[in-house]
């Protein structure tokens, strides 16, 4: 079974082209996510976890999900990693992960998709994406073929600064920088509420018509890239750069 986390589309689309490679079953964890459902999942079919990778390791709201579910039937599991660039060192922490769940981990595999953490860097245009999207296409399918003969993904070479990015970089990330602090709606905002429908934590409300954050964000992007107004900005990094959600995810 294939059990996705995505917030602009990348790994939602990694997701359904493995599971269409595969003939594997895709569920999007989302709404397991969103409800703090933990109740137990069970498959003959090996795990597959497709998630974004955030400060060089899995986002810890998938971590968490993953410590509290109890996956049943088949003990294999692998991990498919979206990027930008680089998942660092990010497999030590799920091997050490898999450890505690007593289950046969079968390595993580990093797909570079095109760059979608907005609030840092600057996002593709559509041509741009296009050809990124292209580029990651064999990328998807070497991933699948290695799932679907059931055989482990390659050992990745891990650098001392692969091992400082997961490690101290990963650590002081969270605290630093991912808060909804930056977060603000312009006057095109129409109330439409599917920024709230979109954050994964409940992390939004709408009040007088324009969303509020609190003090629970994950930094998916999704709220500010899916807003179909292109009325979110964060803070000022954000004003004029393109928006990116996945079009082969839609």
């Amino acid at each position: 079974m294939i059990c996705y986390f995505s917030g602009t589309g990348n790994s939602a689309y990694a997701a359904q082209r493995i599971g269409r490679l595969t003939g594997m079953e895709v569920l999007d964890l989302f709404e397991r996510i969103r409800d703090q459902d933990y109740s137990p999942l069970q498959t003959s079919q090996p795990w597959v976890i497709v998630t974004p990778t955030y400060a060089w390791r899995i986002p810890r709201i998938v971590s968490e999900w993953l410590e509290k579910t109890p996956l049943t039937g088949n003990s294999k599991i692998y991990f498919v990693m979206t990027c930008g660039g680089s998942i660092g060192n990010a497999g030590a922490y799920l091997e050490k992960l898999c450890e505690r769940k007593k289950m046969d981990y079968q390595g993580c595999f990093p797909i570079v998709m095109p760059e979608n953490y907005i609030a840092m860097f600057s996002t593709p245009t559509p041509e741009e994406a296009e050809k990124q999207l292209a580029a990651a296409s064999p990328v998807i399918e070497q991933a699948a073929q290695s799932i679907k003969k059931g055989e482990c993904f390659p050992e990745l070479p891990r650098t001392m600064k692969d091992k400082l990015n997961s490690g101290i970089i990963n650590d002081l990330f969270y605290p630093m920088f991912v808060h909804a602090k930056k977060f603000t709606a312009t006057e095109a905002c129409v109330s439409c509420g599917q920024c709230v429908q979109g954050c994964p934590l409940k992390n939004i409300k709408l009040e007088a018509g324009h969303p509020v954050w609190g003090n629970d964000c994950t930094h998916c992007m999704a709220c500010i890239s899916r807003c179909p107004m292109e009325a979110i900005e964060y803070g000022k990094h954000t004003q004029g750069l393109p928006r990116y959600t996945c079009p082969e995810s839609r």
